[in-house]
């Protein structure tokens, strides 16, 4: 698979010029977060069924190697089989691939609605911490806090004006590699318990 990867640099640009193919990624950080959502989330779902959409390929692609989408295709099963690794060995190292604004500061906007198009492919699955009543809700909020509904209005509704509102706004990126590793270990148990 490596040897056939496409450079991360490389599969940003393959992605903005297949736009018009509607892959769920349209850069790395879209990508990264969508992964993320698929190594940490409640099933393992099958990578025809993941990677085809996320990418705009079809199945067949993952036949033919050679060919960009092969190359695509093995470049996201790196960052797949990376972001396991990291949560598996060492959770402390992950850092999810968030883009720059022009000022500097982290936007973790595409990232999150990334992770959040891998959870709309198997809503029910996540059932449990969408649900608002359950006291596990808040691991998923430093995510959603950052995305919209189809309508392009804030998933988690408006928020508050002030000082203290941009303020958690603006940081609450910084607690999505902790609410990763804890979602990855509370869907551990039925995850595997599926698995096998």
């Amino acid at each position: 698979m490596a040897a056939a990867a496409m450079p991360l640099e490389e599969l940003e640009r393959w992605l903005q010029a297949r736009v018009d193919q509607h892959p769920v990624a349209t850069s790395i950080a879209m990508l990264d977060g969508y992964v993320t959502a698929i190594v940490a989330g409640p099933v393992s779902i099958s990578p025809l069924e993941w990677i085809c959409s996320l990418l705009a390929v079809d199945a067949d692609a993952f036949n033919h190697g050679g060919t960009p989408e092969f190359a695509a295709i093995s470049a996201v099963a790196l960052r797949h089989n990376d972001i396991s690794n990291i949560l598996s060995t060492a959770s402390n190292r992950f850092e999810p691939m968030h883009r720059r604004k022009p000022d500097g500061d982290v936007d973790p906007r595409p990232w999150c609605r990334g992770f959040y198009a891998a959870i709309r492919l198997r809503m029910s699955d996540w059932a449990p911490l969408l649900d608002t009543c359950n006291a596990d809700h808040g691991l998923l909020l430093p995510i959603l806090l950052h995305c919209r509904d189809d309508q392009g209005r804030p998933l988690l509704g408006s928020t508050r004006k002030g000082r203290e509102a941009r303020e958690l706004l603006r940081n609450a990126h910084t607690d999505i590699p902790a609410v990763v590793e804890a979602m990855r270990q509370y869907w551990m148990p039925t995850r595997y318990a599926r698995a096998g």
